[in-house]
């Protein structure tokens, strides 16, 4: 099978949950599964820019991102976050290829509207080559990317990883898409976590404001992945990354499964 798989949140940060992730990922990989791995780092460099001085600002969980803030994110996202990343999956014998979106023109953006807004360096994708993703599992290895894309004038834009993660399961004709984060799943209006939700409910959650910030972008992730074809999509709390094996085969009694209508 071919999975993608978007970690954040608390397993970039945290070296225990961290391994565990890179575990079950190798698991699946020595199965004869093919795997790439998305990543954000929103932590990371939110932390950067507080010692540079910068507030952070965001929109509907999206980061504002000047040309400043850009910068900081390729040496976090794509130095610092990518490279920890990779080396927690090959100190579990799997080897890892790190890059950022932008390498090899892989990822290609336009610089995104919404709402009005301007954003500043923040891109959508806009057309994804899987030929170096192909070439890393023809080695038998594991492309780690980071959530960076290239955009006209070549210039690099920051990309919500959610939204890369989708995109490129749907490049890859994926049969899974699943989102490690550091939330139990989408919460309901009492707080309780939804184990199945289908896409119009999951647009109604975000119409009626049951839930905002960052899960925002996550849902519309999901919503698109399942309308370009992905398989199956889930978001699982990172903590439980060792069900990451049984998600395709078995009923998971954590998280959030988004299924088509």
């Amino acid at each position: 099978m071919k999975i993608v798989v978007k970690i954040g949140g608390a397993a970039l940060d945290d070296q225990a949950t961290l391994a565990k992730c890179a575990r079950s990922i190798a698991e699946l990989v020595q199965d004869g599964h093919r795997m790439v791995v998305i990543h954000g780092g929103g932590k990371a460099l939110t932390r950067l820019l507080e010692k540079l001085g910068k507030k952070s600002e965001f929109v509907d969980g999206l980061r504002v991102t000047d040309e400043e803030t850009r910068d900081a994110a390729l040496m976090v996202l794509g130095g610092m976050v990518n490279k920890k990343l990779v080396a927690a999956i090959q100190a579990c014998a799997v080897p890892a290829m790190g890059v950022c979106g932008g390498d090899g023109m892989a990822f290609r953006a336009r610089r995104k509207e919404y709402k009005g807004q301007d954003l500043g360096f923040v891109g959508e994708i806009c057309h994804v080559d899987t030929a170096w993703i192909e070439a890393v599992w023809q080695q038998g290895g594991v492309p780690v990317l980071a959530s960076l894309a290239m955009g006209g004038g070549g210039e690099y834009y920051n990309v919500n990883a959610d939204e890369m993660a989708a995109a490129c399961a749907a490049a890859c004709h994926a049969d899974a898409l699943i989102f490690l984060t550091d939330v139990p799943g989408v919460k309901d209006a009492s707080g309780s976590v939804i184990p199945w939700l289908n896409t119009k409910e999951a647009s109604n959650l975000a119409h009626e404001a049951v839930v905002s910030g960052g899960m925002l972008p996550k849902l519309d992730a999901c919503q698109r992945a399942l309308r370009r074809g992905v398989g199956r999509v889930r978001i699982l709390p990172a903590a439980e990354a060792e069900l990451l094996a049984q998600f395709y085969f078995s009923k998971l009694t954590v998280g959030t499964e988004v299924t088509r209508i």
